[in-house]
Parts: C-alpha cells; structure tokens; sequence
C-alpha cells in the first residue's frame, strides 16, 4: 500500500496514493467521507487510477485520530464517525487538502500536470470549499453535506465545478437542496446534477442507499469532467 507524508501547519499526515500506470500524469486529490481513509476510499482511488490519474487520499482526521478507518458502517461505526465529524474543523481541514495539493503537485508521479479534486459526504462539502479556496484545476462534490451554509463563498469559484445531489438525501433536505442550486446558479462554471430518487451515498458500492444505475451515471459524467479539465 503506497503512503505519503504531507507537511501542514502543525505536523505532518499520511495520505494513501494509487499511482497511474503512466507518469507523470494528472492527479486527482480523493476526499474522504466520514468513516477515515478505510477500504471504500482506498477502493476508490485504485479504480480512479485506472482512467489514468494518481490519486491521493489525505487522511483529514488527523488532528483528531491520526489513521481512522471505519469499515463495517455498525452502528457503533456511524456513532464514532459522527463524533469526528463534529470535532472536526473545516476550516483547518481545507488549509490541509491545499498543503495536499501542493504536495501532489511536487509529486514525480504529477509534476507539470493538472490536479483535481473528488469528494463524497464531508468530502463532498470540502470539494466546494477547494473550488472556493483553492486553486485546484477543477473540483467535483457528491452528495456534499452543509453546502447551503456556504453559499457566501460561490462567487469565489473560478475553475470548474461538478456537483451531484441526491433529491432523497437524509442529510441535505429539499429546502437546503433548493438553496444550493439558487445559490450556484448563473455560475459558467457550475454543473449542477440531480438525482431525484436517490438517498445519501447512492455511489458508495456495498452501502445502504448504493444504486448501481444512478452511480454508473454519475460516475460517467465525473469521468468526462475530469478528462475534460484535467487532460493537458
């Protein structure tokens, strides 16, 4: 399993890396969900390897539990999750996936090509906030929690932006969905996409809510926006 070390303020965090076959090449920053850099993420990041990027997954829990991985989604594993969600600051987790970010970019496996960024539940609210905060080359978000308490921050949005709503989502009711849409639309740069009768985690293989028609579809469209903006 390939590691690395990424240097941020205050210390340093491990990050796993699927390398593509072919090097350099555009690489692509994996932003976890709730449940740490477990199998489901490491999965992942393989299977984005393969369309020809490295992809490194940032362990962002760090500062709380250095090396979480919570891969049995119990009850007592969604009650430890929530507990590291609500400790964990967002603000110091986006200042770490652009010390990610720049350590990717001086990677051997990426330097000179374009880097992104996917993320999934928390993730998928930290993409926003790269495509906000950083300059990341393009930004994807699925089924991103907290999103319309951010809305402050769209206008800040300067590089591509693909976003995947779940119309079902337990975490992100149809007021705060309809906000999230009004609050990005006018933007070039946003796609917005709805999943109408999806819930929570319709990507996530194996999960509850997994639906394998309404991933195959989101994961098409987030392939043809990567290869779009990151092929240089």
């Amino acid at each position: 399993m390939a590691q690395t070390t990424v240097k941020a303020n205050g210390g340093t965090f491990e990050a796993y890396v699927a390398k593509a076959k072919a090097a350099p090449a555009p690489g692509l920053l994996l932003i976890q969900e709730i449940f740490g850099v477990n199998q489901t993420m490491r999965q992942l990041a393989d299977d984005l390897s393969l369309l020809g990027y490295t992809v490194v997954c940032p362990d962002i829990f760090w500062r709380i539990q250095p090396g979480i991985q919570l891969n049995t989604y119990s009850p007592d594993e969604w009650k430890q999750a929530f507990g590291l969600f609500q400790k964990f600051d967002a603000d110091k987790g986006v200042e770490d996936l652009k010390a990610t970010l720049a350590h990717m970019r001086q990677m051997p496996e990426i330097a000179g090509k374009k880097v992104g960024t996917v993320g999934y539940c928390l993730g998928g609210k930290l993409a926003y906030l790269m495509a906000a905060r950083s300059n990341a080359d393009c930004n994807v978000s699925y089924y991103g929690v907290g999103i319309q308490d951010l809305l402050g921050e769209a206008k800040n949005i300067k590089k591509p932006y693909l976003m995947h709503i779940a119309g079902k989502d337990q975490f992100v009711p149809p007021e705060a969905q309809a906000k999230i849409q009004a609050g990005l639309k006018g933007n070039s740069l946003v796609t917005v996409h709805l999943y109408p009768e999806q819930d929570h985690a319709f990507a996530r293989v194996g999960g509850d809510h997994y639906d394998k028609d309404a991933a195959a579809t989101a994961n098409d469209r987030t392939a043809a926006f990567l290869k779009q903006h990151l092929s240089n």
